[in-house]
């Protein structure tokens, strides 16, 4: 059997929805996409990594460019 991408639903608020829309890259980026950037930064965050702070810069600067790479969205 073909390694599967389980998927499932979840209710945000109409204000949640508007903040990750606004966190989005590129708008085709997904919310899983955007879900995925908070959780991986957060756990950065709580290691005390400095690479939160540069990896948000970098998202930032991808937004402003328009651009969208799997090195700014993934771990």
């Amino acid at each position: 059997m073909a390694n599967e991408h389980k998927i499932t639903t979840i209710k945000v608020g109409i204000e949640t929805k508007a903040r990750l829309d606004k966190l989005r890259v590129h708008h085709k980026e997904s919310y899983d996409e955007v879900i995925q950037k908070i959780l991986y930064i957060l756990n950065l965050c709580k290691s005390g990594s400095s690479e939160a702070r540069a990896r948000l810069l970098a998202i930032d600067k991808a937004k402003k460019l328009n651009l969208i790479s799997p090195k700014y969205a993934k771990k």
